[in-house]
């Protein structure tokens, strides 16, 4: 049986690289540098999925700093390129994931909500970059995930219905932005899936990433 799928999009963190200790120590150097506490990465790791601003509101919020976060997001912005190439790894089975799908012929691309112009540099790191046709980061569009948009700009560049579409992510902002589109998901297990109940979601839910190769 063929791959029922012509077009595999991917949220990146917590889906393809392990990069949270990456992204709690941009946090938490950007909390030092408002004389705050540091957060440990437990909890940066139940925040992430809705952005950089979001997670940086949360940070402030979770140690009681009332503070006007859009100043502060150049800084955690230069943090988080210093921070970028870290520690990061990729999860196991996502080299023969991406090689396989290339070897059917599928369009492989990313969205992610972090920001656009830290995603190639990583790929590009982590030498899976020319595996990607498509890029999109949590600001390359008016709106990202959970919206359905970037998904739908997805298929629509390719010219695949979203019903040959699959969103392969960790979250409920990939769950939901899926469904907003209208498109297919799988959720891994391993990811950042924050409070999600993964028995309970309508996606598909996959313990290593090489099982979405096979039907459901």
């Amino acid at each position: 049986m063929g791959f029922a799928y012509s077009l595999v999009i991917f949220d990146l963190d917590g889906t393809l690289v392990d990069s949270l200790s990456d992204i709690a120590e941009a946090v938490n150097r950007t909390l030092a540098g408002r004389g705050l506490p540091a957060v440990p990465e437990s909890a940066v790791r139940s925040w992430l999925g809705d952005g950089s601003t979001a997670l940086i509101r949360t940070a402030f919020a979770h140690v009681g700093g009332n503070i006007d976060i859009q100043p502060v997001m150049p800084e955690f912005m230069r943090h988080y390129q210093d921070c970028l190439l870290r520690d990061l790894r990729l999860y196991p089975g996502v080299i023969d994931t991406l090689e396989a799908l290339k070897q059917k012929n599928v369009t492989l691309a990313i969205c992610s909500n972090k920001p656009e112009q830290f995603i190639r540099p990583l790929l590009e790191a982590l030498k899976i970059d020319a595996c990607f046709s498509a890029i999109l980061g949590g600001n390359s569009l008016a709106e990202s995930k959970p919206s359905g948009l970037p998904l739908r700009y997805l298929a629509e560049k390719f010219a695949v219905p979203v019903s040959r579409c699959l969103m392969v992510g960790d979250s409920s902002a990939d769950l939901h932005a899926a469904e907003n589109a209208g498109m297919p998901a799988a959720l891994v297990s391993y990811g950042y899936t924050r409070d999600m109940d993964l028995k309970s979601v309508s996606a598909r839910v996959v313990d290593d990433i090489r099982e979405i190769l096979s039907p459901a």
